[in-house]
């Protein structure tokens, strides 16, 4: 998941991520802030001033098209490559040496970025001893990484990947650089400026990516492609936040920072740990080619994670913020946005699980027939991860950070001997059916657990997710029923999806009003967001 700040996105990073999940560390939070589709909710409830919901929808918008461009010019960059270029141990080298990256961006610079949103006053005060304290701790944990890279390689069944390593995690080192100015305009709702920045991240980085691709540098390329690409991010950012690039120290703020930030970056440790340690399993377990298969499955049920989640997580966590201290308008615009992601997402969950071996034959060609046995139960977490990411947001945003640590770490510690178990056991579909196990079975009723302590009520979270999951039980299927009868050529295909996509429309047409923030008043409907 991008954050609001330099990360290795790059060309590479649709068809070779599995670290696709990114806790917000940086996505926003504090007063002065607000959501994306729709934490803002009822501004006659909640205690914002007029104009901040036309600020945040614009913030949105922007925040949408930018996800949804960057994305669909990863996805055929990643076309480009799987077809020509690169195979499975290819995408293996990189989802190792991707994954290694995303666990030090979650705590690379100790949380505290996170406080240029979210702490009320004059941002610049302390500004500068972030940017100490995030620079000095990126730095610290590259030099670790650089002189460990080949014993993390071996462990990981991929001696070759070391060299990748060495250089993908220079990022790291451009991240912590990139908090301060990135944080202001997150702070700011920048999205239209953060949507140029992205593109000519992703412009520079696709062109290095793929002509060294096709030079035959192999994983190497995805490296040195998201090292060009977040240079220019970093510029971009800087310029478009000047002045904000200045080093500074006061040990009193560095204290209190390093007390805000601390338990959050363990949060989000835990998390990257979560969505990532499936790739060291199957790497160590069953050999980079399996790993390639399994990245590229991880990924395709990332989409709509990408496409949907992400734009709406640029800012939902500074809403949740601003309505932490209005129970009600909290729960009200937490359950309309919890709708509006899930009614989004259904619909593409459901067509890659349930279309899985014609749209990956059909979109990267059958050598990478054997991802589509994961896809399924991948599709199931990749659904399971929109709810329980946004749900991390509005924790963070009241306050909760203890339940947070505590979820996260119930979450690795179950997850880790479940995965081993299957995946020796089953290969990749095991890993993935371990997933969903563990998520579905443990996590999610400790997520609904912790909403509920904090004013969010089981009834709120079951209207939101009633409409969407009966029209993807009714998208099924109709796509079961129609592919036996007429098979799965590229028209039918498209007729298939077409049928089901309708039927999924008339199913949740009677949640339009609760998704569109208006309710039933006197024959009447009343705007509540």
């Amino acid at each position: 998941m991008e954050r609001a700040r330099v990360t290795a996105t790059t060309a590479g990073e649709t068809p070779g991520t599995t670290g696709i999940s990114v806790p917000p560390v940086l996505d926003g939070a504090g007063p002065g802030t607000e959501s994306a589709l729709g934490p803002a909710a009822d501004l006659e409830t909640a205690p914002a001033p007029p104009s901040l919901g036309q600020k945040v929808r614009s913030a949105a918008r922007w925040s949408l098209i930018n996800t949804v461009v960057m994305r669909l010019g990863n996805f055929a960059t990643g076309i480009i490559l799987a077809r020509f270029v690169l195979g499975p141990a290819a995408w293996g080298v990189y989802g190792i040496a991707q994954t290694v990256l995303l666990v030090l961006l979650s705590a690379n610079e100790l949380g505290v970025g996170l406080a240029i949103v979210r702490w009320e006053g004059d941002a610049r005060r302390f500004a500068p001893t972030v940017l100490t304290l995030s620079a000095i701790s990126s730095c610290v944990l590259y030099v670790a990484l650089f002189t460990a890279a080949p014993t993390v390689a071996r462990l990981l069944g991929s001696p070759e990947a070391s060299g990748v390593l060495r250089v993908m995690c220079i990022c790291v080192v451009l991240d912590g650089l990139s908090q301060v100015p990135a944080g202001f305009l997150t702070r700011e709702f920048a999205q239209g400026k953060r949507m140029v920045i992205d593109a000519l991240n992703f412009v520079l980085s696709t062109a290095v990516t793929l002509l060294l691709a096709f030079e035959g540098w192999g994983a190497m390329s995805f490296a040195w492609g998201a090292v060009v690409g977040n240079v220019a991010a970093l510029i971009g950012c800087c310029l478009a936040a000047p002045g904000t690039l200045r080093f500074g120290w006061d040990p009193e703020q560095a204290r209190a920072l390093l007390r805000f930030g601390l338990p959050l970056a363990g949060a989000s440790m835990l998390a990257l740990g979560v969505v990532n340690v499936d790739t060291m399993v199957v790497g160590s377990t069953t050999g980079k080619v399996a790993l390639g298969f399994y990245v590229l499955a991880f990924n395709m049920s990332g989409w709509p994670v990408r496409i949907i989640s992400e734009a709406a997580r640029r800012v939902s966590f500074a809403g949740f913020s601003r309505l932490a201290d209005s129970p009600q308008a909290l729960a009200q615009g937490f359950s309309r946005a919890l709708g509006v992601l899930i009614t989004g997402t259904v619909p593409l969950c459901v067509l890659l699980g349930v279309l899985a071996g014609p749209i990956v034959g059909l979109v990267y060609g059958d050598q990478w027939l054997p991802a589509a046995k994961a896809l399924p139960w991948l599709m199931v977490l990749g659904l399971v991860r929109i709810g329980c990411e946004l749900a991390y947001d509005c924790l963070v945003a009241i306050g909760q950070r203890r339940s947070l640590i505590m979820v996260q770490g119930l979450w690795l510690v179950a997850l880790i001997p479940v995965l081993i178990f299957a995946g020796r056991a089953e290969g990749i579909v095991g890993v993935a059916q371990g997933h969903v196990l563990v998520a579905g079975g443990l996590v999610v009723p400790v997520f609904l657990f912790a909403l509920s302590r904090g004013g969010i009520s089981l009834r709120s979270i079951g209207r939101a997710c009633a409409w969407p999951f009966l029209g993807g039980g009714v998208m099924a299927a109709v796509i079961l029923g129609l592919e036996r009868g007429i098979g799965d050529s590229k028209p039918a295909l498209f007729a298939i999806g077409t049928a089901a996509l309708l039927s999924y429309i008339v199913c949740v047409l009677p949640s339009r009003d609760f998704l569109r923030g208006t309710r039933p008043s006197g024959g009447r409907h009343r705007k509540i967001a």
